[in-house]
């Protein structure tokens, strides 16, 4: 409940300090779920579409076992009652600054969007009806689209001088 009260309230503050980045894309993070990540692979899709190499993704998970760490997954657990990171791994990827920050979660989830939202990606963009106020650009498509969504991702980028 408090974690709910209080994530809204990082969504005003984000959106109350906005600031859109003008650099050219060179690194891109993927915040995904595992029901999405489990059908689609995403991260090799951006590459060969982005012609990129290192693309970063993480998912989230219903439940991770006790005592099963990974670099590639999160869960409700990676947050403490107000809504602050508290798993490593988690930090780790969210404290990098991505040049481009794609939100491919097409179901509105407290935990994802609360890892959208402690990103420093400098330029966030996602699938569109989740959350407008999460992302700078969202696009209006399904998950199973995956290469649909990120033509249309690269032609508006591209649109923008990002690439």
């Amino acid at each position: 409940m408090f974690v709910n009260k209080r994530y809204k309230k990082l969504l005003q503050e984000a959106e109350a300090n906005r600031q859109v980045n003008i650099d050219k894309i060179k690194t891109i993070g993927i915040i995904s779920t595992d029901e999405i990540s489990k059908c689609i692979n995403i991260k090799e899709e951006t590459d060969i579409i982005f012609d990129f190499t290192s693309s970063k993704i993480i998912s989230f998970k219903d439940q991770i076992k006790k005592g099963e760490s990974s670099t590639l997954h999160f869960s409700d657990k990676s947050f403490g009652w107000k809504g602050q990171v508290k798993d490593p791994n988690l930090k780790s990827f969210l404290d990098k600054p991505f040049d481009l920050l794609i939100g491919y979660f097409n179901k509105p989830n407290l935990y994802t969007e609360l890892a959208v939202l402690h990103s420093k990606a400098k330029f966030k963009t996602g699938i569109s009806k989740v959350n407008q106020n999460l992302y700078e650009l969202e696009i209006n498509e399904i998950p199973k689209n995956t290469e649909r969504f990120l033509v249309e991702l690269k032609k508006y980028l591209q649109i923008l001088n990002k690439l």
